[in-house]
C-alpha cells in the first residue's frame, strides 16, 4: 500500500488495509487534511509509543485493529478493536502498544468559536 499518496476520492476502501504494520515503527497516513481538520490512520508495532502531547482541539480516536493503551492526564485507558474515545482539547495524552494496533484519529478545528 502506498502510504505517501492520498486515498482516491469516490472510491471504496477497506479502512484496516490502508496502512501496514512496520517492525519497530509507528506509521501514519493522512486520509484527509484540511485547514478545518484532518483524519489520519496510524499503525504501531508492539513496544512502540507516541509520547506525551496535547492539541488545542478535541480528537476522536477509533481502534480499527488490535488494542492500545491510551493515557489521558494520569488515567490509563485500554482500548480494543471497535472502541472509540474523545481526547479532550488541551489534555496531555500518549499511546503505548502492548500489542500491534491501528487507529483512526479525527480532529475538527472549527466550531470552537461558538
Amino acid at each position: 500500500m502506498d502510504t505517501l499518496n492520498p486515498l482516491e476520492k469516490a472510491k471504496a476502501h477497506i479502512i484496516v488495509e490502508i496502512i501496514e504494520y512496520v517492525h519497530n515503527a509507528v506509521v501514519s497516513r493522512t486520509i484527509i487534511k484540511k485547514t478545518t481538520g484532518n483524519i489520519t490512520a496510524t499503525s504501531m508495532d508492539i513496544g512502540e509509543e507516541l509520547g506525551v502531547r496535547s492539541t488545542p482541539f478535541d480528537t476522536y480516536i477509533q481502534i480499527i485493529d488490535g488494542a492500545a493503551v491510551l493515557k489521558i492526564d494520569n488515567t490509563e485507558i485500554a482500548l480494543k478493536i471497535g472502541q472509540g474515545i474523545i481526547i479532550p482539547a488541551h489534555t496531555k495524552h500518549s499511546f503505548a502498544a502492548n500489542e500491534q494496533f491501528k487507529m483512526i484519529s479525527t480532529i475538527i478545528k472549527s466550531g470552537y468559536e461558538d
